[in-house]
């Protein structure tokens, strides 16, 4: 492109500039000034942050200082390096418009400073040399094709370059004290003063503009140290800040010192070792992470790093750490002014400090025992705690990323004015030179999606892992408790409660010993995962069934990323395992169903469409009876196990247990009808009749499926092929590992009768044999699968006798007798009567024969009670006036409280018991599971005991009436 002969804009516009007509003026002028130099500037403006801006820079300083401009631009790489630093910076720009001798740096070949000695003759002197330093790693950062590449070691320079500055800055101060007669040459010489680096430049990750973080610490004579000190750090912040005509630095803060800006300025070792011993609030031993020694008197420096950051770790309280730190950062976001809040890409929300805050609080809580995490950069510390496993590698990966993306956006905001910056700018211009100066193929649009997206992952990354429960809970316990390695580890699980420590030893050895990523996560989960194991009942138990699972899930990455990184994942499986022998059981059968614990609604029950649908596409392969059949158990353990896991934890309540439960076994049960009728080869239309608690969907765990089987068809072969049905049926429904009882018991003829009966049949022995029980026992009668058809001609024939128009006498005494002969014959023996949870006085059986009787006397007249469900009858029973509200919710409290228990019973204990235990252990175990304080053995027991005791009142008057 010939300025001066081709008039077209296009190239213009290619090179970048976004003032056409002004651009193309310069142009020309500079092609003017520079002549054949010009043509190497040419290309140069393309990469340029901002070409308006850099075409400016150049033209004036070519205007005033051609001959050095024509010695810069002579170097190859001049031009690009020239134009990249006017562009990107105003403020060096500036400088070098005062300092035009800076501009040989561009004749020389490029790189990164890595020594770093200002001079100290005077404030300009020292400030001049300061800048010159920083336009050389201006110069090598623009440089860069990758800058996130470089960040790392543009940060390092810059903090050892504020060592340097600071370092010079101290000699100059003793100087124009001394000059001025403010302290004298022995003052001089006998104090010490040592500056500690805090912040981003103790961690040597320091930006272009900051306020430097430090703290002063004095050594000398007594009676005049800590006020001589006192006057050099003072003058030292005017050296390296006061307004002159070269401008300041940066502001020096020492505002982390003890007690804040209330604080002395100055200390002595031992005064701040006894700052931090005994007054020092949370978040200053979060910023000691960073200390380290910069300028000054070194060994007085490490001395005081010695005493001080010792205590980092010591034996104090850490109970409140991490709540601490995160009310800290809420704070932070909501001082922020809200027409700022999106723009601060320090302080918003997915902004630097949220990886800050997050990495430092990994490491104060885990610091403790592992000093491999004690690092004060922000990027070793993420690599260290990745190493540690307290990180995810990808998480990690990623923090890093985001990070060093935003330290490259931050620079460039900073190096516009050289001024400290956070506010991502609005005006388009504005940001389209900083996304510029990150790449220059960016707009100003691009840009403001990448850093949107990099703001939502940072901040869905800093929510995980700075919410983490196990943070909170790994910040409660006192070193020794953290490691495992400690001498004390079986005394200590002693008085957590284990009471097999030498088996639980050899389960922790098994977890955590060796180098494997796995091994090294288990070493920082278990101290936790003990402590929630030990506020369960069986301790012992949880940690064997975690041993277990931690062995079948041994390859699966996100088992133990789940536990250390999901919110409250890891609580709730310590708290399954060790309050459920049935959910440690069922979790080894099917270990993926552990992932739940990361979702609490993947522990609701599944919705009945859904399951009936997976179990169509189950059937609908083409699978060998057995594998079939055997796939048909895995879903229904699976969802017996997500229901018990729901009920333990507290999430569902009775009646949804038992509304799942029993919506997943009429499933289960139509579902091996149908492969029963496959593997038979018999087509025949059966209908399951479920009778009792399924009838009624009133299932607890461990309940027996109660059902009959009708079918219709009155062929002469017809019987013999529904018992050839029947009896493939039941071999299919029986399963090892999950027991299933399918009790026909309620059938015609009981035990006698066959198995099962054709429509006809059933009509015949109803019309002439069945008595009142058996009536009674069709209340909660409902046909399952078969044809609609058949479903409807057994309801409405078994309607007529259990909702009579009228009970007799003889009926009504005929029920009175039968239940006084069940609690008299049917009781086991060696069982106290009122610890009978289903036939004891007020416990489930008096509560649902009063119901039932009830039923049997009004329901013929009153629709609204032929409800097959207890409580859903109770309550219409209540509208009618039937039984008075009080009485009710005693009725109601024991049916449920009896039905809790029973369930209880197989949840903690995996067997199933009618009987309410006498044994305290096992009483206390019923009691966790329902919910109760640890200790409440006792309280269960009186409690269950007083609510039969007044449900059984209420039974006996109204039974009887």
């Amino acid at each position: 492109m010939v300025i001066g002969r081709v008039t077209s804009l296009s190239d213009i516009v290619r090179l970048g500039f976004e003032s056409l007509s002004v651009a193309r003026e310069n142009l020309v002028e500079l092609e003017n000034v520079l002549g054949s130099s010009y043509q190497r500037c040419e290309s140069a403006f393309e990469t340029s942050a901002s070409p308006d801006r850099a075409l400016t820079q150049l033209l004036e300083l070519s205007r005033n200082h051609p001959k050095l401009i024509q010695k810069a631009l002579a170097e190859s790489s001049g031009p690009k390096r020239l134009i990249a630093i006017l562009g990107a910076s105003d403020g060096l720009a500036e400088y070098l418009t005062r300092h035009p001798s800076e501009l040989s740096l561009f004749s020389k070949a490029q790189s990164l400073p890595s020594t770093f000695s200002l001079n100290c003759e005077s404030r300009l002197d020292l400030r001049v040399s300061y800048r010159s330093m920083l336009l050389a790693i201006a110069d090598w950062d623009l440089g860069q094709s990758n800058p996130s590449d470089g960040v790392v070691a543009v940060t390092q320079a810059l903090s050892r370059l504020a060592d340097a500055a600071l370092d010079a800055a101290l000699s100059v101060a003793r100087s124009e004290l001394l000059a001025d007669g403010r302290i004298s040459q022995e003052k001089s010489e006998n104090t010490k003063l040592s500056i500690i680096a805090m912040g981003k430049t103790g961690a040597d990750e320091l930006n272009y503009v900051s306020d430097v973080d430090v703290i002063y610490v004095a050594g000398g004579p007594e009676e005049y140290a800590i006020a001589t000190a006192t006057q050099l750090a003072q003058r030292l912040g005017l050296v390296i800040n006061e307004a002159a005509m070269e401008p300041g630095l940066w502001e020096v803060d020492p505002n982390l010192r003890p007690e804040g800006k209330n604080g002395a300025l100055v200390r002595t070792v031992a005064a701040h070792a006894a700052h931090y011993n005994k007054w020092a609030e949370p978040w200053e031993f979060q910023a000691l992470l960073k200390a380290r020694f910069a300028a000054g008197d070194q060994e007085l420096g490490e001395q005081y790093l010695l005493e001080v950051k010792s205590q980092i770790w010591g034996d104090r309280e850490r109970s409140n750490l991490v709540q601490h730190a995160r009310q800290m950062r809420k704070r932070v976001i909501e001082q922020i002014p809200s027409e700022e809040k999106e723009l601060n890409i320090k302080l918003g929300r997915g902004g630097l400090r949220d990886v800050e805050f997050t990495i430092q609080l990994l490491q104060l809580v885990h610091g403790v025992v592992d000093e491999t995490l004690r690092d004060s950069g922000t990027f070793p510390a993420i690599h260290a705690l990745a190493e540690a496993g307290l990180l995810g590698r990808d998480d990690a990966l990623e923090l890093q990323s985001q990070y060093r993306l935003l330290r490259v956006i931050e620079h460039r905001l900073q190096l516009v004015k050289l001024r400290r910056a956070h506010l991502v700018p609005t005006d388009s211009s504005d940001l389209r030179r900083i996304a510029r100066g990150v790449n220059p193929r960016l707009s100003a649009e691009d840009l403001r999606v990448i850093w949107a997206n990099s703001r939502q992952e940072i901040a869905s990354l800093h929510d995980t892992i700075f919410f983490r429960p196990l943070l909170a809970a790994t910040a409660a316990l006192s070193p020794g408790e953290i490691s495992l390695t400690a001498s004390e580890t079986e005394s200590r699980l002693v008085s957590l409660g284990f009471t097999d420590p030498k088996g639980a030893m050899r389960h922790l050895k098994a977890l955590s010993l060796g180098m494997s990523r796995g091994a090294t996560i288990q070493r920082s989960l278990l101290p936790v995962l003990l402590r929630w194991m030990a506020e369960g009942m069986n301790p012992d138990g949880a940690l064997l069934s975690f041993r277990r699972l931690s062995e079948l899930l041994g390859d699966k990455h996100w088992f133990l990323k789940m536990l250390r990184d999901s919110s409250g994942a890891a609580e709730r499986l310590m708290q399954a395992l060790s309050n459920s022998v049935y959910i440690s059981r069922l979790l080894e059968y099917t270990p993926e169903s552990t992932a739940w614990f990361a979702d609490e609604s993947k522990l609701q029950p599944t919705n009945r469409t859904s399951l009936e649908a997976e179990v169509a596409s189950f059937l609908a392969r083409n699978l060998g009876f057995e594998k079939a059949a055997e796939g048909l158990k895995f879903i229904r353990r699976r969802e017996f196990l997500r229901i018990a896991i729901g009920s333990t934890l507290g999430n569902l309540k009775v009646r949804q247990v038992a509304m799942a439960l029993s919506e997943v076994t009429e499933i289960y049960l139509g579902s091996m009808l149908i492969i029963a009728g496959r593997k038979s080869d018999i087509d025949l239309d059966v209908s399951i009749v479920a009778m009792g608690r399924l009838g009624g969907q009133e299932l607890g765990f461990g309940s027996d499926a109660d059902v009959m089987l009708v079918y219709s068809d009155d062929g002469p072969n017809a019987q013999s092929k529904a018992e050839v049905l029947t009896g493939e049926f039941i071999g299919l429904v029986k399963d090892p590992i999950l027991e299933f009882e399918l009790d026909l018991d309620l059938r015609p003829e009981g035990k006698n009768g066959p198995r099962i009966k054709s429509l006809n049949a059933y009509e015949g022995y109803y019309q002439k044999w069945a008595e009142t029980w058996e009536f009674q026992a069709l209340l909660r009668a409902r046909p399952m699968f078969g044809s609609r058809g058949l479903r409807d001609s057994f309801t409405n024939l078994i309607d007529k006798y259990r909702y009579p128009e009228e009970l007799s006498n003889k009926q009504l005494v005929s029920v009175r007798v039968v239940k006084a002969r069940v609690e008299n014959e049917r009781l086991p023996k060696g069982i106290v009567a009122n610890r009978h949870l289903k036939l004891g006085p007020g416990a489930i059986s008096d509560v649902e024969w009063l119901i039932q009787l009830m039923q049997l006397r009004y329901a013929g007249n009153n629709p609204e009670l032929r409800s097959l469900t207890t409580l859903d009858t109770l309550a219409s029973l209540v509208k009618l006036g039937h039984i008075d509200d009080a009485d009710s919710h005693v009725l109601e409290d024991a049916w449920i409280m009896a039905s809790r228990v029973r369930s209880a019973q197989v949840l903690a204990l995996d067997k199933a018991s009618d009987e309410l235990p006498i044994d305290r252990n096992k009483l206390e175990a019923l009691a966790r599971i329902l919910e109760f304080e640890p200790g409440s053995a006792t309280e269960l027991e009186e409690r269950y005991l007083a609510v039969t005791r007044r449900s059984r009142a209420v039974f006996q008057k109204l039974f009887l009436e």
